[in-house]
Formats: C-alpha cells, structure tokens, sequence
C-alpha cells in the first residue's frame, strides 16, 4: 500500500470543502448536461406494437408445451417429457408484453397524452388493438397456470402486490375485454407498427370475433348447455364476421432473413438437435393414412416419447441421423411464418358449436365444417387433401379413428405399457371426438393450444410415461418471483386451487 501523507489528505479535504461551499447551491448552473438530449421522453406506442408483435410467435410456438401436447419427444435431454416440476416465470410477459400494451392503452386514454398518442394512429383504434393483444396474452397465461392476476394487474405503483383473480372470472374478463375492442374501432387511422395485419382493421376484428369463440368454447365442461353462458358467447361471437379461410388467419411473418427477426422454430435448431418428431403424433397420423405427416416432420422415423436420457441417447445412436426432426426443414427456415389463429382451428371450433346445438346448423352444417377445417390445415401447409381422407377413419359420421395404442416403443423402449389389450388411444367413437382428434392435429405445431384441447377433450389419450418422475403436467407451477415478491397473494391462490402442484387441473378442466 502507498504511504500517503498527511498533507496530500489535507489538501484533499480542502479542494473538497470548497466544492461543497461553492458549488452545492448552484448546481442549477449546470443546466440540463444531466438529460439525454436524444432521449425518449414519452412512449413510442407505434414501436411498442410492434415489438409485442414480433414476439406473439413466440407464445405460438413453444417447445415445452409442444413436448406436453406429445407433438415432441426430447432425444437427449428428457426431462420435460418425464414430467419434472415446471416451475416457471409469468412476470416477463408481465412486465414486458403486458405492460406495453397497457401502455397503450393508458397513453391513449390520458387527456394529457391522447393527442400526441394520436400521431400512431387513432386513439380508438390503438387501444382496441392493445386491449385484443392483452386479451390474447392473458389467455396464455390463465391456461398455463390457472389462476393469476388480473383485476389489479398492470397498475404500477398502484398496486404492487396483485390479487390473484379465479380463472372464471378472467375467462368472462377477456371476453367482455374483447368485444369493447371489435366495437371500439373507428374509421379513421389505423394503428401504426401493427406487423400482424398492417393496419387493416375489419382482420382486427376477426382475430377479436375468432378469439372470443376459441376462448368459449375452451369452457364446454363448466357450461356444456346449449344456450348457456358458453354457447350464448360463442353464439354472440360467431354471428360476427370471423376467421374462415387461411387467407384471414393471424399469420406472423418474419420476412427479415439479417437475424433481427427469425422464426423462432428456426432458431429452435440452431443450437441444439436435442428435439425430434414424436411417435404419439406418428402413430396418429399413419392410422389416418394421414399425408402431414411428411410435413409435421422430416422424415417417419419418430422418437418414443419419455425416455429416459440413457434409453433415449441409446434410441437415437441406433437409428443415427434418421430421427425425424420437428417439423420439415422448409417449414422452418429464418423468415418461415407462425400461426398465432388459424382458419383450421376456427372452423373445427364452430363445427363443434353446432354439434353441440350452441349454434343452428345441426350435424349437416357441423360436418361442413369440419370438412372446411381438415381441408384448409392441409391447404395451409401446401398439401391437398385426398377424397379418401374424408370418407376413411377421419369421416366425420362413421370415422373410427386411430383403435389401439398409440406411441408405445418396443422393449427396451417401451414407454408406455398398456393395462389391458383394451386401450383406445386415439379411437374416435362419435363426431365430438372426431372434431377433438383433428383440433389436436390441426393445432399443430402450437404447442399451447394442442395441450389445452388435449386437456378439455381427453382426445387423444396422452398417456404417462413409465419413466415418468413426475405427475401429467395440467399446469405449471407458481413461480419463485410470485412467493418472493407477492408471498401473501401466491399462497392464498395456491389455497385457492387446491394446491400449487403440476397435477392441479385449471378451472376449465375441473
């Protein structure tokens, strides 16, 4: 250490006293050097629109619930597919995505900040946008973990520690959410940064109408009535121009091939190979005599689901490099696109509306729809249906499906091993489980929403893995952000469901 002497501190000292002395009371001397003259003072709403956009993809394509759907089976690294504990974090959306559009919203309706807002579009129109968007995201979350805040969300410092909302009541939230934003728009300048539908306000509403319908009917065990809740939104929703045909489909494109923007099924495999196609979803599609399946994947060599990590490497070292990976290669390039709602999926919905009597159009008009819907998911992916199809195992009056075991690998891979010789995995005994075969095919590659189906149908039966070192997953797990910063409002929610556990059922699943 140096040796200092006594007069350097001095000196110190005094240069410092007469900065305090002369300096501390005109700081005001010194202007705005302290402000970032090339700062953002105020939101960009349009910048924000578009961010939260460009990750919707995102939300359409995730892996892990891809690998709960059993659309994907881990080659190496396996313990999704065993079903490890998912405890995981929903404060990023938000704080990130949620926040944003709330942003919006708060931006536009501000009297202090509305004209300004106005400079990116209507007022009215931005916000029915934001408050579609918000809806969607909300939607994701609730069906991942159950209940979550809601009511006193997104207030900032107003509220830090948010109650957590029963997923009921967030369920006629985002509906009511939904139909302020159809009718909130208005014909004047449409919302800018808008990468999803440029601007184009009558898709808006669609998406909107589409959504309502969706999250209707995902309520069909807690009001199966014809003329209840359930049916009386869909009804509302499906009176209302919506999506039918794959040319009004949400459809993200990510058409900049500089890697700002990349389809994030893309960049799934540029990293890692450790994702293949899973033979629950093979055996399904050969039992259809079924042509997606040489686009679902690269090739018919798919991987047992939930094997152990040894079996696993061991399965994949003796078929080598002839594994089927996730999704063919064409389908997954940088500026391929993600569908957030497709046509498929809509349509399958209404024909399960009017097989149900939600809506007129009886069996006739069901099946009409549900030919509509498997046609336009082939259309989609560049494939033409056969006129066999229909009038095989996937006709909609006599279609027996898929009898048998699906997904089970031969010793020593042998997954899942069948209680009785009985086992109808994915058999399609009447025309609601022939509409929830296909919503669970036609869904693919979105992970989220072939799990949630699975879940509210039971079709097909994903069964358990014996390796498994866990429960089915029905949802994920509060994470430790939630007990860490909002104890009080976590452990009550918990409470509240009957348990923080993966086995817990979300309240439309109950």
């Amino acid at each position: 250490m140096k040796n200092i002497s006594i007069k350097q501190i001095t000196a110190t000292a005094l240069i410092a006293l007469m900065v305090m002395g002369s300096g501390c009371a005109k700081l005001s001397e010194f202007g705005t050097t302290n402000e970032n003259p090339n700062g953002i003072v105020n939101p960009v709403p349009a910048a924000l629109l578009t961010n939260v956009l460009s990750q919707m993809g995102g939300f359409a394509a995730n892996v892990r619930k891809a690998v709960y759907a059993q659309y994907v089976s881990e080659n190496q690294y396996t313990e999704t597919s065993l079903y490890a504990l998912p405890q995981l974090e929903m404060s990023g959306t938000y704080s990130g995505p949620l926040q944003d559009m709330q942003t919006i919203i708060n931006y536009n309706t501000d009297p202090k900040t509305s004209a300004a807002a106005s400079a990116d579009g209507s007022n009215a129109n931005q916000i029915a946008v934001a408050k579609i968007v918000k809806a969607y995201l909300y939607w994701i979350l609730t069906d991942s973990w159950g209940d979550i805040p809601y009511s006193q969300a997104l207030l900032g410092a107003a509220n830090l520690n948010p109650k957590f909302d029963k997923q009921e009541d967030i369920y006629f939230g985002m509906l009511k959410e939904l139909k302020d934003a159809e009718s909130g728009f208005d014909a004047l300048a449409p919302a800018k940064g808008d990468i999803l539908y440029n601007g184009n306000i009558n898709a808006w509403k669609k998406f909107a109408n589409s959504l309502r319908m969706l999250i209707s009917l995902r309520m069909s065990n807690k009001y199966p009535a014809a003329g209840g809740l359930a049916a009386a939104e869909f009804a509302a929703a499906a009176a209302l121009p919506h999506i039918q045909t794959n040319a009004e489909s949400a459809i993200l494109d990510y058409p900049d091939a500089s890697g700002v923007y990349q389809n994030p099924w893309y960049l799934l495999y540029q990293t890692r190979d450790d994702y293949a196609s899973s033979k629950t979803m093979g055996d399904v599609l050969s039992g259809l005599a079924d042509s997606r399946v040489s686009v679902y994947g690269t090739n018919t060599t798919m991987f047992p689901y939930g094997l152990t990590r040894d079996l696993a490497i061991q399965y994949g070292n003796s078929v080598g490099n002839n594994q089927s990976r996730f999704i063919a290669t064409m389908f997954r390039q940088q500026g391929s696109p993600v569908t957030i709602i497709g046509a498929p999926i809509v349509l399958l919905a209404r024909a399960e509306a009017k097989e149900r009597g939600w809506i007129a159009g009886g069996t006739a008009g069901a099946e009409a729809d549900y030919n509509a819907g498997i046609t336009a998911d082939f259309q989609e992916w560049g494939l033409t249906i056969t006129g066999s199809y229909l009038i095989g195992a996937a006709n909609y009056n006599s279609g027996a499906g898929v009898p048998g075991s699906i997904g089970a690998g031969t010793a020593p891979y042998d997954n899942f091993r069948a209680a009785s010789s009985n086992i109808q995995d994915a058999a399609t005994p009447d025309k609601l489980s022939r509409i929830a075969l296909q919503r669970w095919l036609c869904a693919f590659p979105n992970g989220h929403e072939g799990w949630a189906e699975q879940r509210r149908t039971g079709v097909p039966n994903l069964k358990e893995t014996r390796f498994k070192t866990g429960p089915f997953v029905n949802r994920y797990v509060y994470g430790t952000s939630d007990y860490g910063l909002n104890n009080a409002n976590t452990v009550a929610a918990a409470a509240a469901i009957g348990g923080d556990t993966q086995q817990t059922k979300v309240w439309w699943d109950n």
